[in-house]
């Protein structure tokens, strides 16, 4: 080879962008117009189509695909191999429809998929709820487990507590409806007393009362029994005064009170307006279980002007 003719010395030294620089320049070289490399050099260029099979393609533009190549992969999405066929179009194969992605994402302009953000609110919302109900459903079985084991009732009434008297409270009441009660012309009298219905207003059946205790030594007696236990009563004894106050001695089983019956004018009726004069007083008691005797006297000390119809108990001391 020769200089500057065949090429250069080495493969290295043969620099197809030689022209870009000054020795090259000096040297001659050009810039391509088909082909790379100094003067003299091959052109390695061949013509569309002379290109035998096996042997390199030429360079496509920048951005395109071969046209051979092209040929080959057909469209896009389609097989290239022309023996391949895709599953569906056999008998029984998979459907042909092709599910498209999702909707609007957040910065693919429709090609991508954001996040899930309705499913992971969901989520969330389903997480709290479940929370929220395991917390009610702890509270209820501890509340469970305290009515359970019997836990100490509250003093004061709860929500479920009625303030009102229960069925039980009344038994009481009924208790002292069920207490003996006596008329005047039923009680044991003594020499003196005799009954009578000149005044009115007595209470006593028929407006019977009982006259002549206006003397010492006179007294009524009450055998009473029926009485359900033993304990407080309290002892209301039915009476008219003239205008002015009156007592008497009041004994339990043959033992004498120290507080005496007090039959005062509670009626304010007027000097000797025995009809105007009726009314009630009270003694606290203490009876036993069953038979009691309940005695009425005019003693030495006592004002005893007079007239009595009832005697009647009721169960504690009550006003």
């Amino acid at each position: 080879m020769t200089s500057g003719n065949n090429g250069a010395s080495t493969p290295e030294d043969d620099d197809p962008f030689g022209y870009l620089y000054a020795d090259g320049q000096a040297n001659g070289a050009q810039p391509p117009s088909g082909g790379y490399g100094y003067p003299n050099t091959v052109n390695r260029v061949r013509p569309v189509g002379q290109r035998q099979y096996g042997q390199q393609q030429p360079a496509a533009p920048y951005g395109q695909v071969p046209q051979q190549q092209a040929a080959q992969q057909g469209a896009y999405g389609q097989p290239t191999n022309a023996h391949y066929a895709a599953p569906e179009t056999f008998p029984g194969g998979a459907p042909t429809t092709q599910q498209p992605y999702g909707g609007h994402g957040g910065n693919g302009g429709g090609r991508g998929r954001g996040p899930n953000t309705k499913g992971l609110l969901i989520g969330a919302i389903a997480v709290v709820a479940a929370v929220v109900i395991g917390i009610g459903v702890a509270m209820l079985g501890g509340d469970d487990d305290k009515d359970a084991g019997g836990g100490d009732a509250s003093a004061t009434p709860s929500a479920q507590q009625s303030s009102e008297p229960s069925p039980s409270d009344t038994s009481t009441e009924v208790t002292e409806e069920d207490l003996p009660k006596i008329d005047a012309k039923a009680l044991s009298l003594s020499p003196g007393i005799t009954t009578a219905t000149d005044v009115k207003g007595a209470k006593a059946d028929g407006g019977i009362y009982l006259n002549g205790f206006n003397q010492v030594g006179a007294s009524v007696t009450w055998n009473v029994s029926g009485i359900p236990k033993s304990g407080k009563y309290t002892l209301y004894t039915g009476y008219s005064v003239p205008g002015k106050d009156a007592t008497a001695t009041l004994s339990i089983n043959g033992t004498a009170s120290t507080t005496p019956v007090g039959m005062d004018n509670y009626a304010k009726a007027a000097e000797g307006d025995y009809a105007k004069g009726w009314t009630q007083t009270y003694n606290y008691v203490q009876l036993n279980k069953g038979s009691n005797t309940i005695k009425i006297s005019c003693e030495q000390g006592n004002q005893c002007d007079a007239l009595l119809d009832q005697l009647w108990l009721v169960k504690g001391w009550v006003k």
